[in-house]
């Protein structure tokens, strides 16, 4: 029987995957009680738990992985999300928040800004001296971002941009650390110089002064209380004619220099919208990884729950048969079980991708487009996978699911949201579709033998 049984040691090694020491370490991490999440917290007092939790993260040296080595970091792009991932085990509001402060905010300055704009800001973006939002989304518009409505027009005769909201459907919406507690943003508009739109680039906007208040010009509101993840400070911002000098334009894909005269690397304003937004798809890929984590957690716990309880003596006089020697236990816990590991192992193949690219081992348009189509298949799939999972689990656990302290009714709750933020799952399942009616049209673009033969060959 011994040569049948399952090495567990080795399967653990493998569902680690390609970050192994860094996710064991983070999970250490994610194991100490100061990291966790307290149940009984208000939405008030759990804001600030998390914002406090972002410090220790910075004294622990646990944030600066993927930044530059001259900034204390290790320009280990995978190792970071990976990293990241596993503080969803300790709690979602700080898996999220990080992702907010050290994946979008800083992000945006590391990826969308030039040498200048890193030395200028990314310092008080890594050690929480500026605490940022990251103002892409907007009521109106949503995941329309190229369609968003808050402009950025120069002045040459002051020598800056003036961001504007023009309508209340221009508010920038959902942006953790709005509410409360970021001093500044990367806010997202359309570019206008010489009377011309040059589409949607990326500005570093201070927000708020070392007191809190608004700065001129800046208003906002606090969403409040949400279904879930109310360690996060979630608002609105709006713009009132707010200036800034022209240098705070993030302008590594796009440039206005003091005459107004706008300057580009990138010919096509599609090619370039997109490739300025491929440099973000890194939040896709860690909700992918979390929602992962999130289902490895919960049936951790149901399979844990159901090879211990009994119930009934179905099978002997003398003792109750245990939870899972019931073949309907089985099927509802064993076929996400193996959904899961399957998420594991696709996410491991995601981060890879992830990693060659930002790294620039792999970086053609090609390779970016694959990596963003990936992203935009798998995080829907993980996301809606991991609330049927939560949701099963809790169901398997019978009353004591639903405990609070047993975590699936809190994981679910602050899960539910990963279907909608980062893009709305049918709408990045629509763009996965466009890619390959894309890809299977190029193929009969020449409808010769040769053509035809290549084709087959590649299916076989």
């Amino acid at each position: 029987m011994s040569e049948n049984r399952i090495n567990v040691n080795a399967l653990s090694e493998q569902l680690f995957g390609p970050y192994a020491e860094i996710r064991k370490a983070s999970r250490a991490r994610a194991a100490d009680p100061q990291l966790q999440r307290d149940p009984l917290l208000g939405m008030d007092e759990h804001r600030e738990r998390v914002l406090g939790q972002l410090g220790i993260l910075v004294q622990q040296e646990a944030v600066q992985r993927a930044f530059p080595t001259e900034f204390g970091g290790k320009n280990d792009h995978g190792g970071s999300i990976a990293a990241f991932e596993e503080l969803v085990a300790a709690d979602p509001s700080l898996q999220i928040k990080a992702g907010v402060q050290w994946g979008l905010f800083a992000g945006a300055i590391l990826h969308l800004g030039t040498e200048e704009h890193h030395k200028a800001w990314l310092p008080g973006a890594m050690n929480l001296d500026t605490p940022g939002a990251f103002a892409m989304p907007e009521i109106g518009h949503g995941s329309d971002v190229a369609a968003v409505g808050t402009t950025a027009t120069y002045d040459e005769a002051t020598d800056e941009f003036v961001i504007h909201t023009p309508f209340k459907a221009a508010w920038k919406e959902f942006l953790g650390n709005a509410a409360l507690h970021g001093k500044a943003a990367t806010v997202f508009a359309q570019l206008v110089t010489k009377g011309v739109n040059h589409g949607v680039h990326c500005f570093y906007v201070p927000i708020r002064d070392e007191q809190g208040n608004f700065l001129e010009g800046i208003g906002g509101e606090d969403d409040g209380l949400k279904g879930g993840l109310n360690g996060i400070d979630n608002g609105r911002l709006h713009f009132t004619n707010v200036r800034v000098p022209r240098t705070n334009l993030l302008n590594r894909y796009g440039n206005v220099d003091e005459s107004g005269t706008y300057s580009s690397p990138i010919a096509s304003p599609g090619r370039r919208f997109f490739t300025m937004l491929g440099t973000l798809v890194q939040g896709r890929v860690s909700l992918d990884g979390a929602a992962t984590n999130a289902s490895k957690i919960a049936l951790q716990i149901a399979v844990t729950y159901g090879n211990q309880r009994r119930q009934f003596n179905s099978v002997s006089d003398t003792e109750e048969t245990t939870l899972l020697d019931y073949q309907r236990h089985q099927r509802r816990l064993l076929t996400r079980l193996a959904r899961t590991y399957a998420s594991s192992f696709a996410h491991d193949g995601l981060l890879e991708k992830f990693d060659a690219v930002f790294s620039g081992r792999e970086d053609s348009d090609t390779d970016r487009q694959d990596l963003e189509t990936l992203a935009a298949a798998l995080k829907p799939l993980s996301t809606w996978d991991a609330l049927d999972t939560l949701q099963e689990c809790r169901e398997a656990c019978g009353g004591a699911g639903f405990i609070a302290k047993n975590r699936f009714t809190q994981l679910y709750a602050d899960l539910d949201v990963y279907v909608t933020f980062e893009g709305d799952n049918n709408v990045l399942l629509q763009l996965v579709g466009k890619r390959l009616l894309t890809d299977y049209a190029a193929e009969f673009r020449k409808l010769d033998t040769g053509a035809m033969a290549l084709y087959v060959a590649k299916q076989v």
